[in-house]
């Protein structure tokens, strides 16, 4: 029984991310003019768009690479303090990006909407959005490195593909492994397109307050990364 629910932990927390990182990169994306806040190189193309168009944003778009690298820096000094600590490091990584998170609710809720994502408000906010999803990618890549990241899939995708050309082919070598990694990614990439498709219903059903969700699905997180052993 603690094995199965060990599984169960296993499968549920990477999904929770998963759908985490598709709503918060729509969220940021529709709230914050077009920023993006996990897919942060996608904002070389938005931000070319917006000095060649004229539009908000710019600013914000030209931070959040260089932000998202000392974040993913900084949490990996900090994994290696606490490793060192024999401290939960998994633990605090999830607990930092849930107060980063609730940071940014807190801040959208109170000073948004943000029609000029030049105004301080909307840089502040959005930066910590691509602190929290560089604190998720850290931890993702060091401690669910087996599993299909949480924030693109552009390379999930394509590894998807390759692996149905190889069924379609009836390889006899990949099926076994194909199959299962298919099923993998597969999920992955639908729990992805559910949070993008959660994000864009709440933004426009009730606006700033869409902000409110990814702290508690950071929190369901944590919770299930909790309830394992550390």
């Amino acid at each position: 029984m603690a094995g199965e629910a060990k599984d169960k932990r296993a499968v549920v927390l990477p999904l929770l991310l998963g759908f985490n990182g598709g709503y918060v990169d729509t969220m940021g994306f529709l709230a914050l003019q077009g920023l993006f806040t996990a897919h942060v190189t996608g904002n070389f193309v938005t931000l070319g768009a917006s000095l060649a168009l004229g539009t908000s944003g710019a600013l914000s778009k030209l931070l959040a690479l260089p932000v998202f690298c000392v974040v993913v820096i900084l949490s990996r000094l900090l994994s290696n303090t606490l490793r060192h600590r024999e401290a939960p490091v998994f633990r605090y990584l999830l607990t930092i990006m849930l107060v980063l998170l609730i940071a940014a609710a807190v801040l959208a809720v109170r000073l948004g909407p943000f029609p000029d994502g030049d105004h301080w408000a909307a840089i502040v906010t959005g930066m910590i959005l691509v602190s929290a999803m560089a604190v998720q990618n850290a931890a993702h890549r060091v401690h669910l490195a087996s599993l299909p990241p949480s924030t693109l899939m552009t390379g999930t995708t394509t590894q998807i593909m390759l692996d149905l050309a190889d069924l379609i082919y009836g390889s006899s070598a990949v099926d076994t492994a194909a199959r299962s990694r298919l099923a993998r990614m597969s999920m992955m990439v639908a729990v992805f397109a559910l949070g993008c498709g959660t994000a864009a219903l709440l933004h426009v059903q009730i606006g700033v307050w869409s902000f409110a969700a990814p702290p508690v699905v950071a929190m369901l997180s944590l919770v299930v990364r909790g309830s394992a052993t550390p």
